[in-house]
């Protein structure tokens, strides 16, 4: 049996408090508070309580789990190990040192045109592993979005993920990143909605601060319609049958560009394709990785020179 030292508490996600570890001598415990190290290598350990009123809990454990065991990439946070004890699951990841939100929210920090463009070829390349075996990550977020000391990103916290063509549930991804379908209460959607999550977040590397920023789903459906224009059943098919549909008042089509007056031509592109109202027509995650943004001056910054 392998035994991890818990070393400190590094934060608290949806369903689960994560802790800083190492592998440790064998003991009678796999989970303990102190020991002989037999890796210097950290690693993160995920703990989730299992009782009888935290049903879904286990269920996102066990969503995650079996997301990351089909997953291999360079991209997404590694799995490293899984054990019960203390009626409580424990997942074992790489450690990964910060994330994406806390790169945005420091204000020290100079993003250049190359970082963001570095950051979201590597976003969109976990993306794709992930739509590549069909599953649906559900709640890209900067947050959610880790960044070694090295620069590179690991998409990590998997348990919202979903198989492409299950019914869904309207309630998942975090609301300043949900798709304008998922607000309006879709169980239908797929892929796209993760798309729109990833141009929610180029936005948010652009400007440092959320795009869509709203306090209740109205409000963000408000807001998006606002920069987008309000959708029609011409650009939309099926858009008035959604269940959450309310006539909203209607705003004209407009270009982004306004907001983002200091981007380059090609970066506004990608961004429109990947903030389509129309779910069938949004960029896909193959099509967004050859797009000529990532081809153009200046290049994307090398892993080591990101700024970290």
């Amino acid at each position: 049996m392998k035994t991890y030292i818990k070393e400190k508490r590094l934060g608290e996600g949806t369903y689960a408090v994560i802790y800083l570890g190492y592998r440790a001598l064998p003991q009678d415990k796999p989970f303990v508070s102190s020991g002989t190290r037999i890796e210097d290598t950290p690693v993160a350990i995920k703990r989730i309580k299992l009782t009888k009123y935290a049903q879904g809990h286990e269920i996102s454990a066990i969503r995650e789990i079996k997301a990351l065991k089909r997953i291999s990439s360079k991209y997404v946070v590694k799995l490293l190990d899984t054990f019960i004890y203390d009626k409580c699951v424990h997942i074992v990841l790489e450690y990964v040192e910060t994330n994406l939100e806390n790169v945005i929210r420091n204000a020290d920090k100079i993003i250049m045109p190359g970082d963001t463009k570095a950051w979201m070829l590597m976003i969109l390349k976990g993306v794709y592993e992930c739509h590549r075996l069909f599953i649906i990550h559900r709640d890209i977020k900067p947050n959610n979005i880790l960044i070694t000391a090295e620069g590179v990103v690991k998409l990590a916290d998997f348990g919202l993920t979903r198989g492409i063509g299950n019914k869904m549930t309207p309630q998942a991804i975090t609301r300043w990143y949900r798709a304008p379908e998922v607000l309006m209460g879709s169980r239908d959607y797929g892929s796209p909605a993760d798309m729109w999550s990833v141009g929610c977040v180029f936005a948010e590397l652009l400007l440092r601060v959320p795009l869509f920023a709203g306090d209740t789903d109205i409000h963000q459906l408000d807001m998006i319609f606002r920069a987008l224009g309000t959708p029609t059943e011409k650009e939309w098919p099926g858009v008035s049958t959604l269940p959450r549909f309310l006539e909203f008042q209607q705003y004209a089509k407009t270009s982004l560009g306004s907001l983002f007056s200091a981007v380059s031509s090609d970066a506004l592109d990608l961004l429109e394709k990947l903030l389509i109202l129309n779910p069938c027509n949004r960029i896909n995650c193959d099509d967004a990785i050859k797009h000529p943004y990532f081809k153009s001056l200046p290049l994307p910054t090398p892993i080591g020179k990101l700024p970290v």
